[in-house]
């Protein structure tokens, strides 16, 4: 395994730690989302049908996503295919959700934090992805 490919591998392994974590709130009482809500500069969450389902629903995909970032993980070579194709669509996730976050009127910290982040997550991927493939790392 070359530099590029443990680097892509310690990274993959980071993100799908990280979105692990989701899984936390898909079962957390609603207050501690609202605390969470407010914290965050953000009101009080509502205790809607939509907010339950779109908050608990977002939470679940992601740990879905880590679980799938961890087993190609596993094998960066035989996945390479997948882990480009997962590069470029978290990059324009990334815009997507940049676009969402101003339209949404979120907060400055949190527009700059979570699109351009992910933009920048997804970029790192692809550039790891293609140095191993090329057998440059």
């Amino acid at each position: 395994m070359n530099r590029a490919e443990r680097i892509l591998v310690i990274l993959l392994r980071a993100i799908a730690v990280a979105a692990a974590l989701a899984v936390v709130p898909v079962f957390m009482p609603h207050s501690w989302m609202d605390a969470c809500h407010g914290w965050l500069g953000l009101g009080t969450l509502p205790e809607t049908p939509i907010i339950v389902y779109l908050t608990r629903s977002l939470s679940a995909m992601y740990a879905f996503h880590a679980g799938l970032l961890w087993i190609i993980s596993r094998d960066v070579r035989r996945y390479a295919a997948i882990i480009t194709y997962i590069a470029l669509a978290v990059m324009v996730f990334g815009a997507v959700m940049l676009w969402i976050d101003v339209r949404a009127g979120l907060p400055l910290f949190w527009i700059a934090g979570e699109g351009p982040f992910t933009i920048g997550m997804g970029l790192a991927i692809l550039i790891l992805q293609r140095k191993a493939s090329s057998g440059q790392g």
